[in-house]
Formats: C-alpha cells, sequence, structure tokens
C-alpha cells in the first residue's frame, strides 16, 4: 500500500479529487496517510477529517522557512511517506526540504508551464491573449514550478471566457490530471532524461 502525504493551506479541492480517485479504484493500493496544513483556517483540514484522515496544522507563520519545512519533513518521514502532493500549498519549499525527497514531491500549476508560472496564473495567461491554457503536473525542485514535467492538459480559451471561467475549466481539467500524474509516479514505469519524463518500453 503506497503511502502519499497532501499538503494544503486552502480549500483543498485537488485533495479531494485524489481522495475521491484512492476511494473510486482511479489510484491503485495508495492511501493518504496525512494531510498536512500550515494554516489552521483551511478548509481542506476539515474536509479531511471528516473523511477519517488525519489531519495536522503546522503553523509557519514567524518561522524560517526551512525550520518549518523540518518538521514537516519529520512527520513525512515518521509515517514512512512515499509520495507528497502539494495541493494549494502556499509556501515554498526550502532546497533542504526538496533534497530529502527526490522525485517524491508532486506539485499542480495551473497553466502550460513554462508559461505563467507563479501567482495568478489564469490571470497572466488572459491578459497575455493566449488561445490555449491548461494545466501542469510536475515535480518539485529548488526553483519555484520548474521541475520536470509528468501530465499537461490543454483547455481552450474561448471568447466568451473571463479569468473565473477559464479557471473553472482548468480545475476541471487539474484533478483528472493529478490521478494521472500519480498513478505514472507510483508505477515507476518512467525515466527523466534531463528534463524529459517518458515512459519505460515495455519488455
Amino acid at each position: 500500500m503506497h503511502s502519499l502525504s497532501i499538503l494544503l493551506s486552502g480549500r483543498g479541492s485537488n485533495f479531494v479529487a485524489i481522495a475521491d480517485s484512492i476511494e473510486a479504484g482511479r489510484i491503485a493500493d495508495a492511501r493518504i496517510s496525512v494531510v498536512i496544513s500550515n494554516r489552521a483556517d483551511a478548509l481542506g483540514v476539515a474536509a479531511a477529517r471528516k473523511r477519517g484522515i488525519d489531519a495536522l496544522v503546522i503553523p509557519s507563520k514567524g518561522k524560517v522557512r526551512e525550520q518549518h519545512d523540518r518538521e514537516v519533513a519529520a512527520i513525512l518521514q515518521q509515517r514512512g511517506v512515499e509520495l507528497i502532493c502539494l495541493a494549494g500549498y502556499m509556501r515554498l519549499l526550502s532546497p533542504w526540504f526538496v533534497q530529502q525527497f527526490p522525485r517524491k514531491i508532486l506539485n499542480i500549476h495551473p497553466s502550460l508551464l513554462p508559461a505563467f508560472p507563479g501567482l495568478e496564473a489564469q490571470e497572466q495567461a488572459f491578459a497575455y491573449g493566449v488561445k490555449v491554457s491548461g494545466c501542469t503536473v510536475h515535480f518539485v525542485d529548488e526553483e519555484l514550478d520548474h521541475g520536470p514535467i509528468i501530465v499537461q492538459k490543454a483547455v481552450q480559451v474561448l471568447d466568451a471566457d473571463n479569468e473565473r471561467t477559464l479557471a473553472a475549466r482548468i480545475l476541471e481539467q487539474e484533478h483528472i490530471a493529478y490521478t494521472e500524474a500519480i498513478n505514472i509516479v507510483l508505477s515507476g514505469e518512467f525515466e527523466v532524461t534531463g528534463r524529459r519524463l517518458v515512459g519505460k518500453p515495455s519488455l
């Protein structure tokens, strides 16, 4: 049974989608061991506890980034977590934390990276006038929204769209993409060459 952890700071809609996929068997042989939030008021914490999933709050306010990350890492290592999924976790991870979990941290970003990294990705895309946007699930490295890409989903930008409607349609694809990415990573049937993630050829 693969042990997953979710890190979140807000409502945790991607956490809910992952939990739903596990319950429905779309992610097989896996369980969410712990949900961790840096914010006590995160709605995702209540959502996890309602599902009977252990949810911990480790406040980050006033702490040096690496100090907070060491507290989080200690819990993850204690629980034997194999894969860490960021789901609206509004903190940059320290290089130290990333180095503790090589190729074990996933993030989802609401754009087709490398376009529009950072905050307000849909606003950036809309202001730039792109015709296609989407979402990206990638491994986390020491740089912002930068690690090797696992799954991308494209979303057409409609003439009638605004930032809110575009964001809603991208979010639908985020939920699909995260499940696909988790299955790829848990299967181990991939190789990373440079930045490229490719499936291993079947024997």
